[in-house]
């Protein structure tokens, strides 16, 4: 028998069972034994008033973990700086010496306060003044390894004090929260991967656009979207923030990543590699990203795993100049990209390429790529299965269309680089054929000064090698012409 199993079996009277630590079992219940990676239970029996009368629960940790748990609360029930608490629990103003400014403090009162709020009794007849052992283990257990029930009643203790549903605006209060806390650690612990955590300039702060894309996934009770400030008034129960933390994972993630970084618990258990690729540019370049960190993480989600834990820069306007040659000489032969600018009027968006980009006539790629949005509002846009024209490249002919697109047709591309670098187009009327994405730029012709190129993933030696292209003096840089040369 395993010791987790070992500490579940038993009958508790309101205390903590002999064996793992943080295995607690409410009154009149049994903890029957779970498998490893199952340790705990929860259940619920509901009256007439929909009030919880009884919770059992036996913490999912393994003993290694449990070990670093109670390590964790240890230091935070010793704190010398709240002397008034008893030393089985510990103050907010603890919690707040620990993390120190590793994350705001409107994030830290939030997470005290659910764990304060969490009632293993069924007994308790509001918040507990301090937190116990025992609602410390509950907590992280549910926030760190539960399902979307567990963690859903986390949120709503975190939102909101009382029983029932809350409003809209406090769970779009929250997911803001959430979202500028991932930031604010992630730069605070010097894990952004070379990205910037600065904020991009915009007509709205990234934290705000990328919390109310998360929040726009939300289901209301009548099965529509959660798509503007008309629905802040309407009531969110629990079974919608469970639905909602079930179909948008980046909720769990950002309160994993705030705890784990936060706390600096359990860190070994966080692989940040694929929520952060790692950020390669050329050293001794000076560049700055149209991209913040939001940004990335929000597209890299929808990368193919494999591609997602490091983007390479090929090609930067800034960097490389206001060149059709010079784009098509850096990014073609060079693995899946991401394409993304910026037009005069602040509206950034691009495009996903799943495949190397060639020079010819005709289209290329495959289902897999995607058009995307980030300013002023971000969303991803996938392939409809109406036709194939994911991605186009052409240069030189004189009776089609010579410069960069995706989707649509040509003439009337979803999104459309021209030859004559520094315009282009994005036609949908009302959406585009191949990837139902509605008007991505300000203007339908744009222009724009800034545009980049990122390929993803690692390259093969023979994209190593494309990249290896040199151009001769006066020459412009075009690998399918004759003045290019390769290095062995």
């Amino acid at each position: 028998m395993t010791a987790p199993q070992q500490c579940c079996l038993a009958t508790g009277k309101g205390r903590l069972l002999r064996g793992t630590r943080g295995c607690w079992i409410g009154p009149d219940r049994t903890a029957p034994g779970s498998p490893a990676g199952e340790f705990w239970q929860i259940s619920e029996q509901m009256g007439n008033s929909g009030s919880r009368v009884g919770q059992s629960f036996c913490s999912r940790f393994l003993p290694e973990e449990q070990a670093e748990i109670d390590r964790l609360f240890d230091a935070l029930s010793s704190d010398k700086n709240s002397p008034n608490v008893s030393s089985k629990s510990f103050s907010l103003k603890a919690l707040q010496n620990h993390v120190g400014e590793a994350v705001p403090l409107e994030m830290v009162t939030r997470l005290y306060d659910g764990m304060r709020r969490v009632d293993l009794t069924g007994k308790a007849k509001g918040p507990s003044e301090n937190v116990s052992q025992e609602q410390f283990t509950a907590s992280m257990s549910h926030l760190l390894k539960g399902n979307s029930e567990e963690k859903s009643l986390m949120i709503m203790k975190m939102i909101s004090a009382t029983e029932g549903p809350v409003k809209a605006r406090e769970v779009q209060k929250f997911t803001e929260d959430l979202v500028g806390s991932v930031v604010h650690v992630l730069s605070h612990r010097q894990e952004l991967r070379g990205w910037t955590g600065k904020e991009a300039p915009g007509p709205a702060p990234r934290v705000q656009v990328l919390a109310a894309q998360l929040l726009s996934e939300m289901k209301l009770q009548d099965g529509k979207r959660f798509l503007g400030p008309q629905w802040l008034d309407c009531d969110c129960d629990r079974a919608m923030i469970e639905d909602w933390v079930f179909r948008v994972p980046h909720v769990a993630i950002f309160l994993s990543v705030v705890i784990h970084k936060g706390f600096l618990v359990l860190c070994s258990s966080l692989d940040l590699t694929t929520l952060v690729p790692e950020c390669q540019v050329d050293q001794g370049r000076g560049f700055e990203s149209i991209l913040d960190i939001l940004s990335v993480m929000y597209i890299n989600a929808h990368l193919p795993r494999e591609q997602r834990h490091c983007w390479r820069l090929l090609f930067s306007s800034e960097l490389h100049g206001h060149s059709f040659s010079q784009l098509c000489g850096h990014i073609t032969h060079r693995g899946p990209c991401v394409a993304v600018l910026e037009d005069r009027d602040k509206h950034v968006f691009g495009g996903f390429a799943s495949c190397s980009w060639e020079v010819k006539p005709q289209f290329q790629g495959d289902d897999r790529c995607f058009l995307f949005s980030i300013c002023p509002s971000m969303a991803v846009y996938t392939h409809t299965g109406y036709n194939d024209h994911y991605m186009y490249l052409n240069h030189g002919q004189q009776t089609i269309p010579n410069g960069l697109g995706m989707g649509g047709q040509h003439n009337y591309f979803g999104l459309w680089v021209d030859v004559d670098f520094g315009k282009g187009h994005s036609r949908a009327k009302p959406t585009c054929t191949t990837y139902n994405s509605p008007q991505l730029s300000a203007q339908e012709n744009f222009q724009f000064d800034k545009m980049e190129v990122w390929a993803v993933g690692d390259p093969s030696e023979e994209q190593l090698v494309s990249g290896a292209i040199l151009c001769l003096p006066g020459w412009p840089l075009e690998p399918w012409g004759p003045f290019s040369i390769f290095l062995p």
